[in-house]
C-alpha cells in the first residue's frame, strides 16, 4: 500500500514539474499580453513583485500565474534588482525577455518639446510651462530669475535659446531642459563665429546673433537669408539705418497686428528706423540657417528689399528702384 501511494505521489510530481515547466515555457516563448503599447511608469525603490502587479494591471501580463513566472524568472536571473526607474513605453507583444531587458537597460520613453525658429522668450516660455512631461520649478519667475537659475545671470535671455526639438525624460526639469537649449545655442554660435567669413560686418558673437534674429523675423525663404544678411551688412557699413520692421514691432508694448506710420516715428531702443546700428538685443529665437547667414552675407550692391506678398522679396540697389518695386507690390501700384 504504502508503495502504491508512494509511486502516485512521485508520478504526480513529475506530472506538476511537466505542467508547471511546459507553461513556463509556453510564457517565455509566446507574446506578451498587450496588442498595443502600454505606458507605464516605475518609480525608485519598486520591488519587482509590485512591478509586475503593474504590468498585469496594465494588460501587458493576462494571468496571476505569469505574474509569478516573471518574478521567479527576474530573480532567477538576478534582473529584479537592477530594474531602473523612469517612464517605459512598453511595446505590443514583445516576449518577457526582451521586457525585462529594456527595464534593466533603462530604454525609458524620451518625451519631445520643440522650440520653434523665431519665437520669442515668452513663447519659450510659454510652451516649457505647458509641457506636463517637465518638472515644473521655475513657477512665475522673472526672466531675469531664469537666466540666473539656469547659470547665466545679467545676461538678457532673448534669442539665447536655440530653436529644435529636444527629446527628454519624464521628469527632467524646466531648468535642465532650458540649459540644455541654451548652451546648444552657445555651442552653435560659437562654432558658426570661428567658421565667420572676411565680409562680417558684425564684431561680437552676440551682434551676430541680434542681426540673425532680423534675418530670422524678415524672411522664411532658405535662399534669401543670407541677401538679407547682405543688405543689412552693406546698410551697417555705410551708416545708413536698418529699417527693419520687425524690429520696430519688438519694441512695441501694445502692438496690435499692424505698423502704424507713428509707430515708426515712436523712438524706443528697438525702433531702427530712428536709431542707427543694431538694436540691443535679439528681438527672437534664430535658426542655425540665419546665424550663418549673418556671418556669411552674401555679396552685392541692394540696399533695400520689399516683400512681394508671396513670401519672398525684390531687391534694389538704389531707392528709386526700390519707391518702385514698393509702389508695385505694397500699394497695389502697376
Amino acid at each position: 500500500m504504502f508503495k502504491r501511494l508512494a509511486a502516485l505521489f512521485m508520478l504526480a510530481l513529475i506530472l506538476g514539474i511537466a505542467v508547471v515547466g511546459g507553461d513556463l515555457y509556453r510564457f517565455f516563448e509566446q507574446p506578451l499580453a498587450n496588442a498595443k503599447p502600454e505606458l507605464i511608469e516605475i518609480a525608485p525603490g519598486t520591488p519587482f513583485a509590485k512591478l509586475a502587479g503593474q504590468l498585469r494591471s496594465a494588460g501587458v501580463i493576462a494571468k496571476a500565474r505569469d505574474v509569478r513566472y516573471l518574478v521567479a524568472y527576474a530573480r532567477l536571473t538576478d534582473r529584479a534588482t537592477r530594474i531602473k526607474s523612469g517612464e517605459y513605453l512598453v511595446p505590443a507583444r514583445q516576449k518577457p525577455a526582451t521586457l525585462l531587458d529594456q527595464l534593466v537597460s533603462g530604454r525609458i520613453r524620451q518625451r519631445r518639446l520643440t522650440l520653434v525658429e523665431g519665437w520669442r522668450f515668452s513663447d519659450i516660455m510659454q510652451a516649457v510651462k505647458n509641457d506636463p512631461a517637465l518638472d515644473h520649478t521655475l513657477g512665475e519667475a522673472q526672466p531675469d530669475d531664469v537666466m540666473a537659475a539656469i547659470g547665466h545671470p545679467d545676461e538678457d535671455p532673448e534669442g539665447r535659446f536655440m530653436p529644435d526639438t529636444y527629446m527628454f525624460p519624464r521628469g527632467t526639469t524646466d531648468v535642465a531642459f532650458l540649459k540644455r537649449a541654451y548652451n546648444t545655442m552657445q555651442q552653435f554660435l560659437d562654432r558658426a563665429w570661428a567658421k565667420r567669413a572676411d565680409n562680417t560686418v558684425v564684431d561680437t558673437p552676440y551682434k551676430a546673433l541680434t542681426l540673425a534674429s532680423i534675418i530670422e523675423k524678415e524672411t522664411a525663404k532658405a535662399s534669401e537669408r543670407t541677401r538679407i544678411a547682405g543688405v543689412y551688412s552693406r546698410r551697417l557699413t555705410q551708416g545708413m539705418r536698418l529699417q527693419s520692421d520687425p524690429s520696430v514691432i519688438y519694441g512695441i508694448t501694445d502692438y496690435d497686428g499692424n505698423i502704424h506710420k507713428s509707430d515708426l516715428r515712436r523712438d524706443t531702443p528697438y525702433n531702427t528706423y530712428t536709431r542707427a546700428g543694431l538694436p540691443p538685443t535679439p528681438i527672437a529665437m534664430p535658426s542655425r540657417a540665419s546665424i550663418e547667414a549673418a556671418l556669411n552675407p552674401a555679396a552685392g550692391d541692394a540696399l533695400y528689399f520689399v516683400a512681394r506678398g508671396d513670401g519672398s522679396h525684390v531687391f534694389s540697389a538704389t531707392l528709386a528702384a526700390h519707391n518702385k518695386a514698393v509702389q508695385r507690390y505694397q500699394r497695389g501700384g502697376s
